[in-house]
């Protein structure tokens, strides 16, 4: 009896051999109904050098199980860079033959985190991608309860969220500040509630070190809160201006816009404003503002290679690692 070969098995069911060698294989691009008409030919036929090809389902028992957490006050109606983050996060995963739950972390009537993710208790995962900073009594529980690696993206803390990955929120603001300086503004204000994240923090420090370098003072009025204690973003501005303000991000800098507009300000002509992160918020028109792009596509995967790596050793993949980004100059900013 003469050998089958994979042209036989093609001519069979009507397709070409490179679908054959595909669905044998175990390769994507095959529909599950053509693969099983191809290894009933290929039996039928006596094929008997073919690797046994797994259902979809035994193929997805294959991949890493990684678990996303998202605060809820981060997927309000602004706030959808987190969304961003997570598709990323999706789609890497799924590159690395891994795949990604998301659970929203909700708060109770006294705005406290009481319960774990029903994800983690129903077993459901082997490890934990937290995203956006939350609060530091609910990560040491979690921490406490939970045996498997937990990674933390956006946010870092040196004593709980130790195995982190975040922006270059230092460096980043550093840079947009110095952006203002070098076309000749001094006056300079800062917007963000520099206590609601360690992220905004950072930028706030990277702000008040150009100002220092440049021997500027920071005038209180101009340091401006721009979210309340559930991160509901608003804020008011004072009377008197300075000529330039950084802004904590994208979303700020385009309510501030539409302030000073209010005010019968321009932008870049009577006020320029510089923002971080160059993601733009549903809802606002692209105003093209000049901002610091964050390089989500490298944080999500240094946070996937560092869980995979605690997959296979729990004591490595540790530490907190930065992820540069870069300057977009655009048009917020008067030459």
């Amino acid at each position: 009896m003469s050998k089958v070969r994979l042209v036989d098995i093609a001519e069979k069911v009507g397709v070409s051999t490179v679908t054959v060698h595909n669905a044998l294989t175990g390769q994507k691009g095959v529909s599950e109904k053509l693969r099983e008409q191809i290894l009933q030919a290929a039996d039928a036929l006596g094929y008997e050098h073919h690797k046994k090809v797994k259902t979809s389902e035994e193929r997805m028992e294959d991949f890493q199980k990684i678990g996303v957490l998202i605060a809820e006050n981060y997927l309000g109606n602004h706030t959808t860079y987190y969304w961003k983050l997570y598709q990323e996060l999706a789609l890497a995963a799924t590159e690395k033959q891994c795949y990604t739950t998301i659970e929203t972390l909700k708060r109770d009537e006294r705005g406290q985190m009481q319960h774990l993710p029903q994800m983690v208790v129903q077993n459901k995962i082997e490890g934990l991608i937290i995203i956006g900073e939350i609060d530091r009594r609910y990560i040491k529980r979690l921490q406490e309860a939970l045996t498997m690696p937990i990674v933390f993206l956006d946010f870092y803390d040196r004593e709980l969220a130790q195995d982190a990955v975040i922006a270059d929120n230092f460096y980043g603001m550093y840079q947009m500040t110095e952006v203002l300086f070098e076309r000749g503004f001094d006056e300079i204000g800062f917007i963000g509630s520099i206590y609601a994240t360690s992220s905004i923090m950072d930028r706030y420090f990277g702000y008040v070190k150009a100002m220092t370098m440049h021997k500027k003072n920071i005038h209180p009025e101009w340091v401006i809160e721009d979210r309340d204690a559930q991160g509901i973003v608003e804020f008011t501005l004072p009377k008197r201006l300075p000529k330039a303000f950084v802004c904590n991000c994208d979303l700020v800098a385009g309510m501030l816009i539409n302030k000073l507009n209010a005010r019968g300000l321009k932008v870049p002509e009577d006020i320029s404003v510089v923002g971080f992160d160059n993601f733009l918020y549903p809802g606002y028109a692209d105003m093209k503002i000049t901002t610091y792009e964050i390089n989500t596509k490298a944080m999500v995967q240094v946070a996937i290679k560092k869980l995979m790596k605690q997959f296979k050793n729990p004591n490595s993949g540790r530490g907190l690692e930065i992820v540069s980004g870069h300057v977009v100059m655009k048009n917020s900013v008067r030459r």
